[in-house]
């Protein structure tokens, strides 16, 4: 019987910590709070800028990989006006859509940032991943700034780089 008991207080322990991966650690719930309706907000300028991201990169050989954590700025670069962003939809190195972070425009305030975080174990995205975002601004503001900065640390040893989004639209 005691067997028994220290054997499910065992497992019980166990099963206590395990912990929950999220796929993203920015919560949904961040987004809806953004949330902002723009159909009655006439002569705002259409854009649409493309971000190359990486969820891994080759390491010594084309068949090892090594998992990165992918931090997405999205950036208000106008000290006056509020900017929307339509849509973020995230892309694996295929082309094929893997997820999309809002449903509804969002607003940011003049010099205001929102970021998407993709955790270093979700690959989904493969080493070729990237973003399409679309966007308005008001007539004469200045364009949205959408940059990435990936990063791994293991042991003593750390990587990052950035990169920039390109106006495609």
């Amino acid at each position: 019987m005691k067997t028994h008991f220290l054997s499910l207080i065992v497992l019980l322990g166990l099963l206590g910590c395990h912990e929950q991966k999220e796929i993203s650690s920015v919560n949904p719930e961040n987004w809806s709070k953004r949330t902002i309706d723009i159909s009655k907000k006439d002569s705002l300028e259409y854009g649409k800028t493309y971000l190359s991201t990486y969820s891994q990169i080759y390491s010594t050989s084309e068949h090892k990989t090594h998992n990165l954590t992918a931090m997405v700025s999205l950036r208000n670069t106008s000290d006056k006006d509020t900017i929307y962003v339509l849509k973020a939809n995230y892309f694996d190195t295929h082309g094929k859509h893997v997820r999309t972070y809002f449903n509804n425009p969002i607003f940011l305030g003049p010099l205001e940032t929102a970021e998407i975080i993709i955790d270093e174990i979700d690959v989904s995205g493969g080493t070729g991943s990237n973003f399409i975002f679309e966007w308005k601004v008001p007539k004469g503001c200045s364009e949205p700034l959408f940059e990435g900065v990936m990063n791994s640390t293991m042991g003593q040893q750390g990587l990052s780089f950035t990169t920039q989004g390109r106006r495609i639209e």
